[in-house]
C-alpha cells in the first residue's frame, strides 16, 4: 500500500529546493522577533547576530519536534515551526518595565520556560476546550497581532536611533518606500518561488539600493564567526517573575489557539484531518519546542501559518520537505555569518518590507473573522470591545500609567488584554444561560444565521390562486 502523501519522502535535489522554499517563506517571520526584542534591549550587533542565530536553531528544533515526531510528541504534519509573533509585544513590554536591561533576557527566558512546560501539561485538556476559541476570539487575536506590530515597522521606516539627525529623514523613508514598492511589484509580476520569496528579495535589493546612502552596515559579517553554536544560556541564567509568566501564559494561550486552527486547516489541505489526538500531539511538540528554546536562547515557537498557503500552492505534502527545511534552520543557527546577514539590512529597508509582513498578519486575522459569523450581533460585539482594548495600547500609551508595573506588563500588551477581552465576551455571548446551541459558533465555521424569534406573520390578503 503506497504512503499517503504526507509520509512521502521525496528525491533529496527535490528535497531539499522545496524545504529551502519554506525556509524563504517564514525566514523574515522568524528574524523580526529577535530583531524588535534585541533594539528594544539595545543589544550590540555581535549580540543582536547570535540572538537571530539561536531563534533560526531552535526554529529549527520546533520543526523536527513538529514534522518528525517522537512518542506522542508531534502532529507529524507538513508543519514549519518558529518564533511566533504574538511574544513580541508582552517581551518588548518585559523590557520596558526591566530597569536593568541585561536581566530582560533572563526575565523572558524564564517566562517562556514556565509557559512552555505549563502549556505541555495542558495540551490534552486544551484541544477539548478549543470550542471556546472560535474564528470569532482567533480572528480578533491575529488581527491584534499584526496591528500591534505595526508601529514597529513604521519605527524602522525612520531609522535606527530615534535620537539621530537623520531619523525620519526623507532618504530613511524614502529606502522604506522603495523596499515596499520592490515587493509589491515581486508579488504582482512574478510567479512560482521567487514570488513566495518577495519579502527576502525586497530586503537583499533595499539593501543594495541603501549602500550609496552610507546606511549598510557589513560590519556584522566581518566579525562573525563562520561556524559557532548558541552556547546555553548566554545571556544569563534564567529569572522567574510572576508578572512576566503570567504575561507570557497568555501569549501561551494565544499560540495554542493558532496553533490548533493552522492543524485543523492543513488536515484539511493534505487530506489527513486533525483529529483531537492529532491536535493534542501537535500543541506539545510546540510547548516542548518552546520550553527548550530558551535553553539556547530562543523565544516562544509557535506553527507558521505562510507555509500552510506554500503547501496548498505546490500541492507537496511531505512531511520530510519541511523537516528537511527545519534541517536548514538548524545548520543556519551554526553559521553566525549566515545569521549575521539580517543585521546588515538597514533598519528603514526592514520597516519598507515590515509593512507587508505585519500587514499580512493583520489581514490574515481579518480573514478569520470572515468566517466568524460577524452576521450575528453578538460576535460583531466582541470583535468591536476585544479590538477596541487591544489597541489601547497602540493608541493611548500611557492609559495604564497609574497601574502597577507588574500589572503593566500584561496590560501594555494588546494582544494579551485583546485576547482575554475576546475569551470572556465570547464566553458571555455565546456559551454562558439557556441559549439555543444554533447561537453559538462551532470552532473552525461561520455559523449560521440565527432563526429570528418571532416569525414574520402570515400574508392576510387573498391568495390570488384561482380554487381548484
Amino acid at each position: 500500500m503506497a504512503d499517503h502523501p504526507v509520509d512521502e519522502k521525496l528525491p533529496a535535489l527535490k528535497m531539499a529546493t522545496t524545504g529551502l522554499q519554506h525556509v524563504a517563506a517564514m525566514y523574515a517571520g522568524v528574524v523580526a522577533p529577535p530583531l524588535i526584542v534585541g533594539a528594544a534591549i539595545g543589544l550590540t550587533a555581535t549580540e543582536l547576530t547570535f540572538l537571530t542565530g539561536a531563534c533560526l536553531f531552535t526554529a529549527g528544533l520546533a520543526t523536527f519536534l513538529q514534522t518528525i515526531g517522537i512518542w506522542k510528541i508531534g502532529a507529524r504534519l507538513p508543519f514549519v515551526n518558529g518564533v511566533t509573533f504574538a511574544g513580541v509585544a508582552p517581551m518588548t513590554a518585559i523590557v520596558a518595565s526591566t530597569e536593568d536591561k541585561s536581566d530582560a533576557l533572563p526575565i523572558i527566558f524564564g517566562a517562556v520556560i514556565v509557559a512552555g512546560l505549563l502549556g505541555f501539561m495542558a495540551a490534552p485538556v486544551f484541544c477539548k476546550a478549543i470550542r471556546f476559541f472560535p474564528p470569532v476570539v482567533t480572528g480578533s487575536v491575529i488581527t491584534l497581532i499584526g496591528i500591534s506590530l505595526l508601529p514597529v515597522a513604521f519605527g524602522w521606516a525612520q531609522g535606527a536611533d530615534p535620537a539621530a539627525h537623520d531619523y525620519g529623514s526623507a532618504t530613511n523613508l524614502g529606502l522604506a518606500a522603495v523596499t515596499l514598492l520592490i515587493v509589491l511589484l515581486l508579488r504582482r509580476f512574478t510567479r512560482g518561488f521567487v514570488k513566495q520569496i518577495a519579502v527576502l528579495l525586497g530586503l537583499v535589493a533595499g539593501t543594495v539600493l541603501a549602500i550609496p546612502f552610507g546606511v549598510t552596515d557589513f560590519g556584522p559579517v566581518a566579525d562573525a564567526a563562520v561556524i559557532g553554536f548558541p552556547t546555553p544560556f548566554h545571556f544569563g541564567a534564567p529569572q522567574f517573575q510572576l508578572a512576566a509568566i503570567l504575561s507570557m501564559c497568555v501569549v501561551m494561550v494565544v499560540s495554542m489557539t493558532e496553533s490548533t486552527a493552522d492543524m485543523l486547516a492543513l488536515g484539511e489541505i493534505v487530506d489527513r484531518p486533525a483529529d483531537e489526538k492529532t491536535i493534542a500531539a501537535g500543541l506539545r511538540a510546540d510547548t516542548l519546542g518552546s520550553a527548550l528554546s530558551p535553553v539556547f536562547n530562543g523565544f516562544m515557537c509557535s506553527a507558521f501559518a505562510q507555509n500552510i498557503g506554500l503547501v496548498a500552492m505546490t500541492r507537496i505534502r511531505s512531511r520530510y520537505v519541511v523537516a528537511a527545511g527545519g534541517g536548514f534552520l538548524v545548520l543556519m543557527g551554526l553559521c553566525p555569518m549566515a545569521a549575521s546577514l539580517i543585521a546588515v539590512v538597514p533598519r528603514p529597508v526592514l520597516g519598507g518590507a515590515g509593512v507587508v509582513l505585519f500587514g499580512s498578519v493583520a489581514a490574515s486575522g481579518i480573514q478569520t473573522l470572515v468566517r466568524a459569523g460577524l452576521d450575528k450581533d453578538n460576535n460583531v460585539l466582541i470583535v468591536a470591545v476585544s479590538l477596541a482594548v487591544g489597541i489601547i495600547p497602540i493608541t493611548a500609551p500611557e492609559f495604564y500609567h497609574a497601574f502597577p508595573e507588574t500589572a503593566r506588563i500584561v496590560l501594555d500588551s494588546g494582544i494579551s488584554t485583546g485576547c482575554v477581552a475576546a475569551v470572556l465576551l465570547n464566553l458571555v455571548f455565546n456559551h454562558l444561560g439557556n441559549r439555543d446551541a444554533r447561537d453559538v459558533t462551532h470552532p473552525m465555521e461561520a455559523g449560521e444565521e440565527i432563526t429570528p424569534p418571532h416569525p414574520p406573520k402570515a400574508r392576510t390578503s387573498p391568495d390570488p390562486r384561482p380554487a381548484p
